[in-house]
Parts: structure tokens; C-alpha cells; sequence
């Protein structure tokens, strides 16, 4: 069966790499160094954890080092495109949301250098806006995928990703606020003093792809219960059927109580479990856990508060 449609996607989306080869997903790195460290310190490409585990990468992070990220060159994206480009194969790319990084912008300044290439043909490369990221951009991402191979055609997936970009619910907890301040999140006395008292932060994603406070729980325990709480009143299984994607930032034990929890209240629920990816994890720390899953349309809802100052890769 010819292949419609190719799909690509940047390492946000905290793919293994061995599901990305499965589900045939090119992905595009971001990168992450610890600047004024001789010997590069916590320094690398986000390569889905190839090069360095997720638990030596977060075990730097408890012992002091503080990455900072960017987004692929533009030689990068060039080549990337260029490679698709040069299939013949039409091809749609997925990006980090525009409202905490710059890649996507990245990723459009290249596709237009492509265009001014090949002025007189028609270059069938798109790159979407998901307005989400990591463990939210792996839910997309999945659903991406079983439309393409169900058949959809590229013109049509980026149509579908412009509308279930909407329908994604983001809830996800960082255990130290600390990471938030360090990445211009909030106040350190903001921080010092939650973190003294034990309050945890749940964030989700915003219309504009910017983060917002949810809400926040005291203590770890509670704000699980609290994510949970918030998957069985907000989800929705129609057209997407029973289907959880669960991160966590080297903190396995929760992600499978997460997964427990959720399949106690539904039997036939189908869990995506992932890795928060090193360009997510530079800004959240270690111990971060998220729930996304399919919900109504977020475009009619009042929008909470937004994360001020939030940028993860420029």
C-alpha cells in the first residue's frame, strides 16, 4: 500500500525511539546544554533518551545542574525538510505550541526558503501549530498517526490536528517549585515559600498554547487524586475512544499508580505511558506527572490564568 502521507514531529513530543520508528515518525531534536561547565556539564541533543537515561538525566538535575534548551537550527529544519521534500511524499509536521517555544516559527521560516526554492512546483509540506507539548503532543501525535494510516491525506490530517489541538485536556503536577521559578515561572519567594509548605502546582495548556495554573494541591497525594478527579469529569470518549496518555519525569511508581487509579474507573481504558523528554524536563525538574486525554472542545471555556514569562526553547 503506497504511503498518502508522512508525518514528522520535534523531540517534544517525548516519543521512545523505539515508537517512533513504529509508528514511522521522523523527529526533529531540540537540544539542551548547562552553560559555563567546563566539561559541557548536563549537555546533549534531545535524542528520546539514546545517549543518556531519563534517570541519570534527572538524578544531574536533583544534584545541581540547571540546562538550558533550544530549538533545532535552521539548518536543522532545512535538512529535514529537504529530506521529505525529496520523497515526493507529502508530508505534515507537528510543533511544540508556539506559546512556550520558538519552533515553530523555526520550522515555518524554513518551510518558506523550501517554497522560494521550488517556485514553480508545489511543495506539499505543512507545519501545524499544536499548541500543546511532551505528554499532550504525544496524545496528538498518536492520533495523528492512526488517521494517517487509516488513510487521510496530508492537506485533510493538518485540518484534523487544527481541530483536536482543541479537544486535548492537560493536567500535570511539577513537584518542586523551584524548576518554575528557575525557568522565570514565579517568584522565588513564591517558590521557597510553597515549597515550604508543601503546595504543588497543577498547570495545563491555554487556547494560545501558553501555560495556566489549574489549581494547586498540598502535598503530592492530593494532587493526583486532583488530576484524576479531573480526567473522570472531563473526558469525553466519543470519537476518540477510552485513552489516557500518562508522563512522568523520572517518577515511574507514580506514573503506574496513575495508570491503576484510572483503570480501576475504566475497565477498557487504553494507557500511552512516556518519558518527560530532556527539553521539557530542563524546565519542570524531576518528579513532574501528567494525565491528557480527549475532552469537548476547550475553545468555548473560560480560560484560567495564565504561567507569565514561560519560554522553553527560543
Amino acid at each position: 500500500m503506497p504511503v498518502i502521507c508522512q508525518i514528522m514531529c520535534d523531540s517534544t513530543c517525548d516519543l521512545s525511539a523505539e515508537r517512533a520508528r513504529e509508528l514511522g515518525v521522523r523527529v526533529i531534536p531540540f537540544h539542551y546544554v548547562e552553560a559555563g561547565k567546563p566539561d559541557g556539564g548536563l549537555s546533549g541533543d534531545d535524542d528520546l533518551f539514546q545517549t543518556r537515561s531519563a534517570h541519570e538525566f534527572y538524578d544531574a538535575i536533583r544534584r545541581g545542574a540547571c540546562p538550558m534548551t533550544s530549538q533545532p537550527s535552521q539548518l536543522e529544519y532545512d535538512e529535514a525538510f529537504q529530506a521529505a521534500y525529496d520523497t515526493g511524499v507529502p508530508t505534515v509536521m507537528l510543533c511544540i505550541s508556539s506559546g512556550i517555544s520558538g519552533g515553530y516559527q523555526g520550522a515555518m521560516a524554513s518551510l518558506e526558503r523550501l517554497k522560494e526554492a521550488h517556485p514553480d512546483e508545489e511543495v506539499r509540506i505543512y507545519a501545524v501549530d499544536s499548541l500543546v507539548a511532551s505528554t499532550a503532543l504525544n496524545l496528538l501525535l498518536e492520533g495523528a498517526c492512526k488517521r494517517r494510516d487509516e488513510g487521510m491525506n496530508a492537506e485533510d490530517l493538518v485540518r484534523w490536528v487544527e481541530d483536536a489541538r482543541y479537544h486535548v485536556r492537560t493536567i500535570f503536577m511539577v513537584d518542586n517549585l523551584d524548576a518554575l521559578h528557575r525557568g522565570g515561572r514565579l517568584p522565588k519567594g513564591v517558590a521557597v515559600i510553597g515549597d515550604a509548605l508543601d503546595v504543588k502546582a497543577l498547570l495545563h495548556f491555554n487556547l494560545d498554547g501558553s501555560l495556566g495554573i489549574r489549581g494547586v494541591a498540598r502535598g503530592r497525594r492530593k494532587g493526583m487524586r486532583k488530576m484524576c478527579d479531573h480526567f473522570e469529569r472531563s473526558r469525553e470518549l466519543e470519537p476518540h475512544g477510552h485513552v489516557v496518555a500518562l508522563g512522568d519525569a523520572d517518577a515511574l511508581e507514580d506514573g503506574y499508580e496513575l495508570a491503576g487509579t484510572l483503570r480501576a474507573f475504566d475497565p477498557e481504558l487504553k494507557v500511552l505511558r512516556s518519558t518527560i523528554g530532556p527539553t521539557i524536563g530542563s524546565h519542570v525538574g524531576p518528579g513532574m506527572v501528567s494525565v491528557c486525554f480527549w475532552g469537548a472542545d476547550r475553545r468555548g471555556e473560560k480560560q484560567l490564568g495564565k504561567v507569565k514569562g514561560v519560554r522553553v526553547a527560543r
